[in-house]
């Protein structure tokens, strides 16, 4: 491009230059073809440098950085970063700025692409395991066992278990993708956070007494409603001390805490003294079928989707999902909600 650009532009001026000093001397009454010949040599050797100099290194820039941006890569896209300047420079930088758009968006892509492989082999992974137990154990049955009364109800009992995993597993999908398309809207009112929490422990207590662990709560008489969707700020909490139960060893404790908070807000808080979570695991406890201890979990019959649920029940409050944790010495998972106005009290 360099010698094609340059030599276009240096015969222009050589021509130009050629013709407007031979049109001079012609008027002046004298002629010279080496004065004619030497001037317009010598212009369009100075277009040639400074067209090369000007204007083609950038117009070479500019097709090096769109030849990469064609190919998906983005490494070297810095060097069209130029500073503002006359409209050559600003096309560049209009070029880099394209570049930085589509390597944004490619890399999005990719992680889309990347999330939905995975979500589809754990969700693939999740539905074979119930099913190939429950075929398993009706084969089974039909190959002779039904005889054996004893053993027939224990495969029954397997097989409902297996169903009801089957049947969890399809209930929170259907749960998330609402949340996620908007389609379960939230309805904030003021309620009673003494109450929901009590309901919470008292639904879950006979769980945790079956590991001996220890569930209570600690609210203040004098707290104030919140406000928020009392259903669905049960299910967060109904599956934050479902979690902890599971991770929680025998004769752990686990405790239900809400506190006045920063800025008009009440402190919600669920705390156990578990297996804890190692520090590379806590990005990524809110994905979809992530488990800190998948035997664990699965062997309690969680379907991995319960922190992702609560992720956005609390998106959907304007809210997320804080969580500190140290292996070994146990879990703190906590959110905020705004503390209801004695207007919003008197109108519900």
């Amino acid at each position: 491009m360099k010698n094609r650009l340059a030599t276009k532009v240096a015969a222009a001026v050589f021509l130009f230059t050629g013709v407007a000093t031979a049109a001079g001397l012609a008027v002046m009454g004298s002629f010279s073809i080496w004065l004619v010949l030497s001037v317009a040599i010598v212009s369009a050797a100075a277009a040639h440098v400074a067209t090369g100099y000007l204007v083609v290194r950038r117009l070479e820039l500019a097709r090096e950085t769109l030849r990469q941006i064609r190919r998906h890569r983005f490494d070297n896209l810095d060097a069209a970063n130029l500073r503002r300047g006359d409209e050559l420079n600003d096309l560049i930088r209009q070029v880099y700025r394209t570049g930085q758009v589509l390597e944004s968006e490619f890399e999005e892509l990719n992680s889309m692409e990347n999330y939905r492989r995975e979500f589809v082999g754990n969700v693939s992974h999740e539905l074979k395991t119930p099913i190939f137990a429950i075929r398993g154990f009706a084969e089974t049955l039909m190959n002779g066992a039904l005889e054996d009364a004893a053993v027939s109800r224990s495969f029954v009992d397997k097989i409902v278990r297996n169903a009801d995993r089957l049947a969890n597993l399809a209930k929170d999908l259907s749960e998330i993708s609402k949340l996620e398309t908007g389609e379960q809207r939230i309805a904030a009112e003021p309620f009673d956070l003494r109450r929901l929490t009590a309901d919470v422990v008292e639904s879950l207590e006979s769980i945790a007494a079956a590991k001996s662990i220890t569930l209570s709560r600690r609210v203040p008489d004098a707290i104030r409603p919140v406000m928020g969707d009392a259903p669905r700020i049960r299910q967060v909490l109904v599956n934050l001390v479902d979690n902890a139960i599971k991770y929680t060893n025998d004769g752990g404790q686990i405790t239900v805490t809400a506190a006045p908070g920063e800025e008009g807000t009440i402190a919600i808080f669920v705390e156990d003294d578990g297996i804890g979570i190692a520090p590379e695991d806590l990005p990524r406890l809110t994905e979809r079928f992530f488990r800190v201890d998948k035997s664990r979990s699965r062997t309690a019959g969680g379907t991995g989707l319960g922190l992702s649920i609560v992720k956005h029940i609390l998106a959907a409050h304007d809210e997320v999902l804080r969580v500190e944790s140290r292996v070994g010495q146990g879990s703190r998972f906590g959110f905020n909600l705004p503390v209801a106005t004695t207007a919003e009290v008197d109108a519900a």
